[in-house]
């Protein structure tokens, strides 16, 4: 039954993305980023689902006029500047024909990422977007928070299967990304219930991420829950919910959990941090040898019996976007890799400026404080993890560099101000177009909105 409804969802959206080739997009980004046919038992899971949703997505875009160029600010053309340079660094690697998988898979995400640049937007296209990315991992997290309390927190949460965050630590730090972006869906939404719902969804998240026994996770939620309270239009009132969810959270975990967190103050005997200090020196030294990077794999004995301070301990994957790109992709990749993220968070801040005058676009203020606190769980975790070419962080990229085109653009008044109310239920606006009156802010285990 599974099978028949992932390949009857895949196929109908296939269809309608021929005509509307930005429902391919959200086709394409709900099964890279959630994987739902790895939860399937037959034929469905290893179907050409993601290859199914891209080409039809790639043929609506070829029959539309509704698209536009990608390079709507400098983060796009930032993203394909990396792309090319990753080419080249694949290329002039150690081992082109080994790497290609990888190269592959990377350059169809990275070229999505810019397809729907081309095609979204629309304020429709825009919450889409948030909602899609949101819940193909919300759901997930939620499943896993429940898995945890079930369990007492005794058993790993683990993501989907062959997917980029399969592993229990990336897939925690998903989760800690996908909070503050429930938390503007939360911001939005005007029924009582919805917002509760995304309360108890937030709980989840935060949950599934500390039962995930992930160290790098539990640091990137206290980072995103740190900017998150900051960000918060009650400080006092969200700084208490924080500390009770967190207390409560914390004390239900059991006792080799908190001894597994404890670990991160004994590092020098901890033979996994050895493994990561040991990965992050080859990746440094490798880059002062290797101006192009040795390509998309640094785990070679080879490297680490050259480079590696504790060759003994073996090889290990980075443990560290940054030293990730830095061994892969060399200094120049770096380069290019945190100046996407400084630009993105520069956007974010000019477009929460832009649109704090315009009662239309306060939805924008929010998005844009919420992708940045999904940045700083992204970056404080991910100096710990190996997560560099996932999917999430560069349509937070896009959230915002899309949503900053819709301000300065002034699309309000080229878009239908009557809404049906499935947009209205999505929280695009009251059934007039308008944005529902302020309001206080609903509780929720990170209470937080755009700065006042």
């Amino acid at each position: 039954m599974r099978d028949i409804l992932v390949i009857g969802i895949v196929v109908l959206g296939a269809l309608i993305a021929l005509r509307r080739p930005w429902v391919g997009v959200m086709l394409w980004i709900w099964i890279s980023i959630m994987n739902p046919h790895r939860y399937t038992y037959g034929f469905a899971y290893d179907a050409p689902v993601a290859a199914i949703a891209a080409a039809s997505t790639l043929v609506g875009l070829l029959l539309t006029r509704d698209r536009e160029h990608p390079f709507k600010g400098a983060a796009p053309v930032l993203l394909f500047l990396l792309m090319v340079w990753m080419t080249f660094s694949w290329l002039m690697g150690l081992g082109p024909e080994g790497d290609y998988p990888q190269w592959d898979k990377v350059m169809k995400i990275d070229l999505m990422v810019l397809v729907g640049l081309m095609l979204l937007r629309t304020k429709l296209h825009i919450f889409m977007l948030v909602w899609v990315c949101t819940m193909s991992l919300a759901l997930l997290g939620a499943k896993g928070g429940l898995f945890t309390i079930a369990n007492a927190g005794n058993y790993r949460v683990w993501g989907p299967p062959l997917s980029f965050i399969a592993d229990n630590n990336h897939f925690a730090l998903a989760l800690v990304m996908t909070i503050p972006l429930l938390r503007f869906l939360q911001l939005q939404l005007a029924n009582g219930w919805a917002r509760a719902t995304m309360t108890l969804l937030m709980l989840l998240l935060a949950a599934a991420a500390l039962g995930s026994h992930s160290r790098g996770g539990l640091l990137a939620l206290v980072g995103m829950s740190l900017v998150l309270w900051w960000r918060g239009r009650s400080r006092v009132l969200g700084g208490m919910v924080i500390f009770f969810a967190a207390l409560a959270l914390f004390a239900f975990m059991p006792e080799h959990w908190t001894e597994r967190m404890a670990t991160m103050e004994s590092y020098a005997d901890d033979r996994s941090a050895l493994g990561r200090f040991s990965a992050w020196w080859v990746s440094w030294r490798v880059a002062f040898d290797y101006p192009f990077g040795v390509g998309f794999n640094l785990a070679r004995p080879e490297l680490f019996a050259r480079y590696s301070p504790y060759p003994e301990i073996g090889t290990y994957v980075a443990h560290s976007i940054y030293f990730q790109i830095l061994g892969h992709h060399g200094f120049f990749g770096l380069f290019l890799f945190m100046a996407i993220w400084v630009i993105t968070w520069w956007n974010a801040s000019r477009l929460m400026q832009e649109a704090a005058s315009l009662p239309q676009a306060k939805w924008c203020a929010d998005l844009a404080a919420m992708c940045q606190v999904a940045l700083v769980g992204y970056l404080v975790g991910g100096a710990f993890l190996s997560l560099a070419y996932f999917d999430l962080p560069y349509y937070i990229m896009s959230m915002v560099v899309l949503a900053r085109m819709w301000v300065r653009h002034r699309r309000w008044e080229q878009e239908p101000t009557k809404l049906n109310r499935w947009q209205v239920a999505l929280g695009l606006g009251s059934s007039n177009g308008a944005r529902a009156p302020d309001r206080p802010p609903p509780v929720s285990v990170l209470g937080a909105g755009s700065p006042r």
